[in-house]
């Protein structure tokens, strides 16, 4: 059941008593009407909607969707294509998922919509490799809507045609990245592009026009059409209108997704009232609010100052709102909205190992500072856990991430920086504390030996 401080658009129907998702389902709740009143408005208006609604990218950019429609040239002759990034391969986050797999004909009616107002006739759904669940369940869906009139030739007899096509991955990190997701649809290596000049609403997939937005933001789509835009951004606050999905993991009682509207509520409730808190007697450590790649947020940090409209704020981690932005003062960012909570019984080299090991493993090789910083910095973190820890090591492993940071082609680059960065800035007594202990293990280890050859 939804918690009372949610406020659910998105997944108003998802865990509702008997929905299944169905098309029946669906449109007895009033599905596809707003589609249907959609096509019948001119495209400039659809998106003059989405302009309005201020509808920032939920896949962890947060680049406003209205915006990015507004690049395509309108007098350029060749086809646009839309695509909906269904990789959600960003640790932590399974919000995508939820959409997909609970409502499946909500995304369908928001991907109509948006292809209507950018005049898309081919768009497709690019989903991970490893959904193979909600990839049959989508390919379901579209065909009921096109028995039905609602995807593919002469739209409810508008004259307006759109096919829509499910399109597998292989499971590959770097194809949550957008350029990289155009390559593997292409049928090649995901190796990303350079941006400029290959920005996909300039030059996409098959070098034409391509607008690539993730589910959730396609979803909330429908809902601003429906309300109107400008309606729809007095939902939440400015510079996060509507609602966001927030998927919690880790060390907490109630693991789950929270559809919240804007700014509404803090961390600190998402966690202690939301997630049901710690597990019992355990303290907070810290938390990393917008999946893996995101810097950690530790316990103890503050931010004493203005925010962008000038407000003065006194903010411990429980303070930062569940918005867009919040995170921003902290170092870090609310990326895709995937918080995993850790209690004060994680191990942080252990926790970092395990990043580090993750992101080396899915660099696409392309970059000479990603493809070999990457593995460096596995290499040195195993090393640690492993039992040969040094002091000197957080400063190395701080040193081979900033030399990655900025210096490859697509933001992976960052995605193996920042969680490096994050947790030596904040737990560096800790690796050297660390260090330490291995180093008088050893040395006992060496006596013992010593003594037991004597």
């Amino acid at each position: 059941m939804p918690h009372p401080k949610e406020r659910r658009l998105l997944l108003s129907h998802a865990d509702e008593p008997g929905y299944t998702g169905s098309y029946e389902d669906y449109t007895a709740r009033g599905g596809y009407k707003t589609l249907e009143a959609a096509i019948r408005r001119e495209p400039a208006e659809i998106k003059k909607e989405v302009l309005d609604a201020n509808i920032r990218g939920r896949g962890g950019a947060l680049f406003p969707a209205g915006r990015k429609w507004g690049f395509l040239d309108p007098n350029s002759d060749k086809p646009v294509y839309l695509i909906c990034n269904a990789d959600e391969s960003e640790p932590g986050t399974f919000k995508d998922r939820q959409l997909i797999h609970k409502d499946p004909h909500q995304l369908i009616e928001g991907m109509m919509i948006s292809a209507y107002a950018t005049g898309t006739k081919l768009a497709f759904i690019y989903i991970r490799g490893e959904m193979f669940g909600g990839a049959r369940i989508l390919e379901e869906a579209i065909e009921k809507a096109r028995a039905n009139n609602l995807v593919g030739e002469n739209i409810l007899g508008s004259g307006y045609s759109c096919d829509l096509i499910v399109h597998r991955g292989a499971g590959s990190y770097i194809c949550g990245e957008e350029t990289g997701l155009i390559e593997s649809l292409e049928g090649k290596r995901p190796y990303p592009r350079l941006k400029p000049p290959f920005f996909p609403a300039a030059k996409g997939l098959y070098m034409c026009p391509t607008i690539v937005n993730n589910v959730e933001t396609l979803c909330q789509v429908k809902h601003a059409v429906e309300l109107g835009g400008k309606e729809y951004a007095k939902i939440g606050v400015p510079n996060c209108t509507g609602t966001r999905i927030w998927s919690l993991s880790g060390h907490v009682n109630n693991p789950g997704y929270f559809e919240v509207e804007g700014g509404a509520y803090t961390f600190g409730d998402l966690i202690y009232d939301m997630g049901g808190g710690l597990r019992e007697g355990r303290s907070l450590l810290g938390f990393i609010p917008g999946g893996s790649s995101t810097k950690v947020i530790k316990y103890d940090q503050r931010y004493r100052g203005k925010l962008q409209d000038g407000t003065e704020v006194d903010w411990g981690v429980e303070d930062i709102p569940l918005d867009c932005d919040g995170c921003n003062y902290f170092g870090s960012s609310s990326g895709s909205a995937a918080v995993m909570v850790m209690d004060d019984t994680t191990d942080v080299v252990m926790a970092l190992a395990n990043l580090n090991a993750f992101y080396a493993h899915e660099s696409c090789g392309q970059c000479t500072p990603c493809r070999e910083g990457s593995l460096w910095l596995k290499k040195i973190t195993h090393r640690m856990i492993a039992g040969e820890a040094r002091e000197e090591d957080a400063d190395l492993l701080k040193s081979i991430a900033d030399q990655v940071e900025g210096r490859t082609i697509c933001a992976h680059g960052e995605a193996v920086a920042w969680p490096v960065q994050g947790f030596i800035l904040r737990f560096r007594d800790e690796f050297i504390d660390y260090a330490r202990r291995q180093a008088r293990e050893r040395a006992a280890r060496e006596q013992e030996t010593t003594a037991a050859v004597a």
